[in-house]
């Protein structure tokens, strides 16, 4: 079995033309060796292959989630009725089940595959979604809202997990944040789709008339049932199984996660996985940091629309005006997962962009004028959507292997919804149109986030100088080769990155 890779060992693009591997089987040593080129090939299929078709898939999941904020602007709350706190417990419903079902649905991935189950979710809540369009009341929005959350539920840590099965450590940030950037990108598209949807004529039969916000649920649900139907097509069960790449090549794919992560990538869920997931203290770092960040993120997405429809612009318009933001937030949060990967750092990055949100909210609780807090929301977007899959990905970076990885995404984005929840009640009714409330806990949430990210890459920092001064030996004693390849990152050899 190879040796763990350390953290100080030189990238791809440091090594000779050719990287030879040595394994230990039944007593022999056998040399795998494959060229950087070989790699880089493998990896580039598998870009192609696997990141449009993930990003597409969570735009889809985000958008069917936000454009609750979008129709609310659109009538939806005068026909349902939703006074008072209505709308705020509605939305709140969607994330109490959806934290509920994080864990529990990577574990059933892990065990199932990720080619049908995945696609099978994004088709669950586009049905879910075309259902939105019929309800009539209040209680049969909550209703729905709530099997948007199982649905929903499973899908940010399940591809999270499945990107992690196909990308080595240090190429996992850029990815995650690509699809992760699907949350910005679905902003966009939720603010001009719903315009150009409200716009079609009232039609349907009598009794299901669908009109203005009805036709957002229905035609953007009725667009992720087909494509979700699509998606097995492309999606590979495992490295071994992509009609991408040729026999070789998928031998790569899979031995070089193998030698990384030194783990059977088969292996299934056990207790003892559980069990190091919720006692790895870097993922209560990055669940911490999820929390905060989804407190400004999921506010934003939702709330949006109507903040800028409360600083004096019509519907249409606040709609519009909502595009630009999301379009800025993506690209930045593209960037940063790019640099992120290629300097093997992310705390200081997540760390850093927390100024952007501490200048953004502080203008828009203080600040006056429509141009300065238009400003401000940009600062807010771009400042905290590049932290979500920051965090998702440190977090996986530092979990291994497969089993424990599957369990530890589930736990970070589990916690860190509840940062949702807690944005629903920080834009309150009565505290609009200049919402002090709401701006004030997003401004110490990116404070919080700052803090959080200098102490997990001090405590990062401090326990891979423990191991390497041997600190961490004496997990080792008693151990049989397996058990050994069994310790994942408590593995006195695993490095992780800060």
């Amino acid at each position: 079995m190879a040796a763990i890779r350390k953290i100080d060992e030189k990238s791809d693009f440091e090594l000779p033309e050719a990287v030879a591997l040595e394994t230990k089987s039944e007593g022999s040593a056998d040399v795998l060796s494959w060229t950087v080129a070989e790699e880089t090939a493998v990896r580039r299929k598998l870009d192609w292959q696997l990141v449009p078709t993930v990003t597409i898939l969570y735009l889809l999941c985000f958008l069917d989630r936000i454009n609750i904020g979008n129709a609310r602007i659109q009538g939806m709350q005068e026909d349902l009725d939703l006074y008072g706190y209505r709308f705020n417990i509605a939305t709140s419903i969607f994330y109490i089940i959806y934290l509920t079902i994080e864990v529990p649905s990577n574990i059933l991935l892990k065990r199932i595959g990720p080619r049908f189950y995945l696609p099978g979710l994004v088709v669950g809540f586009g049905a879910v979604s075309v259902g939105t369009a019929f309800v009539k009341t209040f209680e049969q929005l909550c209703v729905v809202r709530s099997l948007l959350g199982i649905f929903e539920g499973g899908t940010m840590p399940g591809l999270a997990f499945f990107l992690s099965s196909f990308y080595k450590r240090e190429e996992l940030y850029f990815r995650i944040g690509i699809y992760v950037s699907a949350a910005s990108i679905a902003g966009a598209f939720g603010g001009l789709l719903a315009a150009g949807f409200s716009q079609i004529p009232d039609w349907g039969i009598m009794g299901s008339r669908l009109h203005t916000w009805r036709n957002i649920f229905f035609f953007e649900g009725l667009i992720t049932i087909i494509v979700a139907m699509l998606a097995p097509i492309v999606l590979p069960q495992s490295p071994e199984t992509s009609k991408y790449l040729t026999d070789r090549e998928k031998w790569i794919a899979a031995e070089r996660l193998h030698i990384e992560h030194k783990a059977l990538p088969n292996e299934q869920v056990q207790t003892r996985h559980v069990k190091r997931s919720l006692l790895n203290i870097n993922n209560y770092i990055c669940a911490a940091g999820f929390f905060a960040i989804n407190i400004t993120v999921q506010g934003l997405s939702v709330f949006m629309p109507t903040i800028l429809r409360d600083l004096g612009w019509e519907a249409l318009t606040a709609q519009f005006y909502t595009v630009p933001v999301y379009v800025a937030a993506s690209l930045i949060a593209i960037l940063v997962g790019f640099v992120s990967d290629k300097t093997k750092m992310r705390g200081i990055y997540l760390a850093a962009f927390t100024f952007l949100g501490i200048a953004g909210f502080a203008m828009l609780r203080w600040g006056t004028g429509n141009g300065l807090r238009y400003t401000a929301v940009y600062l807010c977007a771009v400042g905290a959507f590049p932290g979500g899959p920051g965090f998702l990905s440190w977090g996986l970076n530092n979990a291994a292997g497969p089993a424990v990885r599957a369990v530890s995404g589930g736990w970070i984005v589990t916690l860190g919804t509840m940062g949702g929840i807690l944005a629903v009640w920080a834009y309150l009714p009565n505290d609009g149109p200049t919402f002090p409330i709401g701006h004030t806990i997003n401004l110490v949430a990116q404070i919080f986030v700052l803090f959080l990210s200098i102490f997990g890459i001090w405590y990062c920092v401090r326990e891979n100088r423990i191991r390497a001064r041997g600190g961490r030996d004496h997990r080792l004693v008693g151990l049989t080769e397996e058990e050994k390849n069994d310790l994942g990152y408590r593995h006195p050899e695993f490095r992780y990155i800060a």
